[in-house]
């Protein structure tokens, strides 16, 4: 590394990890900073990480999901020391910035993504997109089938026109009482 390192105090950093290995990027660099005694220069190590609710097939799953897959944040002082430490982590490809100088992520960021991570309350993200053909699994019109109009998201709705009495009826529900056909 030149000798040329900015100094920009304690900052976030971002690394970029070979895809997959973030969360052994993390573990790895923590042990360093604990054997190499850069706790001083390397203060937090995080994968971006949040959680959103999966319904596939009529189940409905939490999972953690990476929110920049590749990438892990080190919030550190750079200096000669603290950055061979984290570039010479295994899986590491290197720091984001220009040439070999990392460049600090900006302060509103790591907060508006510190709030993103503390939401409690996941996002849908569903397997069922308008025009799907699906079968009602629950609720007064079980075994009805029909196709998918509208995808409220946010609310974890679908509109099924459902066919009745020789008419397409749309009928509003929630992601778990609908399967795809």
């Amino acid at each position: 590394m030149p000798k040329q390192v900015a100094k920009h105090g304690r900052r976030w950093y971002a690394i970029h990890t070979y895809s997959g290995y973030e969360e052994n990027v993390e573990d790895n660099l923590k042990q360093r900073i604990e054997t190499m005694d850069m706790q001083n220069k390397i203060f937090s190590v995080l994968v971006p990480k949040e959680k959103k609710i999966k319904i596939k097939n009529g189940k409905r799953k939490t999972v953690e999901e990476k929110i920049f897959p590749g990438y892990v944040l080190v919030e550190m002082e750079v200096s000669d020391d603290s950055w061979y430490v984290v570039r010479n982590t295994p899986n590491v490809t290197g720091f984001i910035g220009t040439g070999t100088t990392p460049t600090p992520i900006a302060e509103e960021e790591i907060m508006a993504l510190q709030k993103r991570m503390g939401i409690n309350e996941p996002e849908y993200t569903v397997d069922i997109e308008v025009g799907t053909s699906v079968k009602i699994s629950d609720g007064p019109f079980k075994n009805f089938e029909g196709k998918v109009s509208e995808v409220d998201a946010e609310r974890g709705k679908v509109k099924v026109l459902v066919n009745m009495f020789g008419r397409e009826t749309p009928v509003e529900l929630d992601f778990l009482q609908v399967q795809k056909v």
